[in-house]
């Protein structure tokens, strides 16, 4: 029996509350130049530390050892979804996070405006972020492409910002295949890859694809930075069967990024509201919403960001940020918390990574260890779970929150 039935048959309601939080690329590497030390170890967390003093901890592997995983398989993972199994596209993704409507037939496409510079031999990227534009100018720019470019060959187009230089196209029809290639060619003095169809029914894609992308460059061949767009994750919106459905609670995602939104929208979580972009902020939404849900995922985003960025000590300030904020989780009285990564993102590594996750769970049935020597990757290495799947991240919260019952006779 594959997990995911299992996990449906045993998972029965009860009144406690799980706490998920996802520090976002948590995972780190030691720096010789910052004293041989992780950002998670470097970090002043006497509130991690302490917690993990009375808690369970090991290293968990969001895919398989040795594969770096994209944000959508390890969060797929944590919430109990096989990421080998279901594989989603970006596009799904960011229109899902900043609430567009998809429908069964439509194609959506991850995009960034990108800035190109025009040669005798054709265009090159020059700039793969367009110098990072702020979000008004990318809704303005957009509602200028999306009333020159409402439809291509009859089928129509929608174009919607998300973030900064990001935005989400979607294609209706359905006679599209979601099968094309990203256009990004993923370094700056390159040209833009053609769209390329993977299968032929994704032919007619690929040629709308590249369509829109013909008449976008004409409309913007005059910004200085935003005059050419890069497309990725090409797909359409999985059947998924539904994490409150399969659990049997009520569950609330506090994200602030659209993709982790998607994410959380994607599995039928319900998008809690969050009035600003910082953990605070953040901790304010799962105060004000505790009593009206049996499971939270709580997302933080900069840990990430500031180890895609290379800045270690950046990264280490995030998570102290966190630690200073966790008392707060605390006090609500949660019956099973957990507290990890969907990733590692080491500062020195400039991006995702294919180690292990430090990996938190506390409840009072935890067999915990008092000699455990604070939260950081070398205890967990040397904690009572040992190294184990992400994937079984939701056995252990349903198992310490009293949700699960007996397997077999």
């Amino acid at each position: 029996m594959e997990l995911e039935k299992l996990l449906g048959e045993l998972a029965r309601p009860a009144t406690t509350k799980m706490v998920l939080v996802v520090l976002d690329g948590i995972g780190g590497l030691p720096v010789p130049e910052c004293g041989g030390k992780t950002e998670l170890e470097a970090a002043h967390t006497p509130n991690l530390d302490a917690l993990a003093q009375r808690s369970e901890l090991g290293l968990a592997h969001p895919v398989l050892p040795g594969i770096t995983p994209g944000s959508s398989a390890g969060h797929l993972a944590l919430f109990g979804y096989d990421p080998l199994k279901y594989i989603i596209g970006r596009g799904v993704l960011e229109a899902l996070g900043i609430g567009f409507p998809l429908e069964p037939q439509d194609v959506a496409v991850r995009a960034n405006f990108a800035t190109v510079r025009h040669t005798p031999e054709g265009i090159v990227v020059t700039d793969r972020r367009a110098g990072r534009p702020a979000t008004e100018h990318t809704a303005k720019i957009c509602a200028l492409l999306q009333e020159n470019i409402p439809e291509i060959e009859g089928v129509p187009v929608f174009i919607r910002p998300v973030k900064e230089h990001r935005f989400v196209v979607v294609f209706r029809s359905p006679e599209l295949g979601e099968q094309v290639a990203d256009t990004d060619p993923q370094a700056v003095g390159a040209p833009p890859l053609p769209p390329r169809a993977l299968t032929p029914e994704a032919a007619k894609t690929a040629a709308i694809a590249a369509k829109f992308l013909e008449r976008l460059a004409a409309l913007l061949r005059d910004e200085p930075a935003t005059n050419y767009a890069l497309l990725r994750g090409f797909s359409r919106r999985p059947q998924l069967t539904l994490f409150p459905e399969r659990f049997k609670l009520r569950a609330g995602a506090i994200a602030v990024y659209p993709m982790y939104r998607g994410l959380a929208s994607l599995t039928g979580m319900e998008l809690l509201p969050v009035a600003g972009e910082t953990i605070a902020a953040e901790m304010a939404s799962l105060k004000e919403n505790w009593g009206g849900y049996d499971f939270f995922f709580l997302h933080v985003k900069g840990t990430d960001s500031r180890g895609e960025d290379g800045n270690w000590e950046g990264k280490v300030k995030v998570i102290e940020a966190f630690d200073r904020l966790l008392p707060e989780i605390l006090a609500l009285g949660p019956d099973a918390l957990v507290i990890t990564g969907d990733h590692s993102t080491p500062a020195v590594y400039r991006g995702h990574s294919w180690h292990p996750v430090p990996f938190l769970v506390h409840s009072r049935w935890v067999r915990s260890r008092r000699e455990t020597q604070g939260f950081s990757e070398a205890a967990c290495a040397a904690g009572t779970l040992g190294h184990f799947p992400l994937l079984y991240t939701m056995n252990l919260l349903l198992a310490h929150a009293g949700r699960l019952t007996k397997f077999s006779a």
